[in-house]
């Protein structure tokens, strides 16, 4: 009966184990602010130069952004952390407001104006 006992302690702990491994191309969604087309390419190099993601697409009219990246090499919280470097604020990180400042005039999605602008080019 131990015997049996630690065979299975063995393989539930190897299981364990294997079930938290990090993914090499894990597919990751997060929600980014932006506005227009210069923000899509903007979001993307940012995401892109994340050491670790291969792939970047940001969505403008659901603000999504889905990248494929090694969670060997690094993680969601860096991801959002270097997208809000560049200026966009995004579920995990705040952008600093001298990024913010930094943007292009149409792209300052924290002014009401203009969001309402960009809603009415749709």
């Amino acid at each position: 009966m131990k015997k049996i006992v630690t065979i299975l302690v063995i393989v539930l702990t190897i299981v364990t184990a294997q079930a938290q491994k990090k993914k090499k191309n894990a597919k990751v969604a997060v929600e980014v602010n932006g506005v227009c087309m210069m923000c899509k390419s903007r979001i993307e190099k940012a995401a892109l130069n994340t050491k670790g993601v291969k792939f970047a697409n940001w969505d403008v009219s659901s603000h999504q952004l889905t990248v494929i990246m090694d969670e060997r090499k690094t993680n969601k919280q860096t991801l959002c952390t270097n997208v809000a470097n560049v200026g966009h604020d995004n579920e995990l990180a705040k952008a600093p407001q001298d990024a913010y400042d930094n943007l292009h005039g149409c792209c300052k999605y924290r002014d009401e104006e203009i969001l309402k602008d960009h809603q009415k080019k749709d």
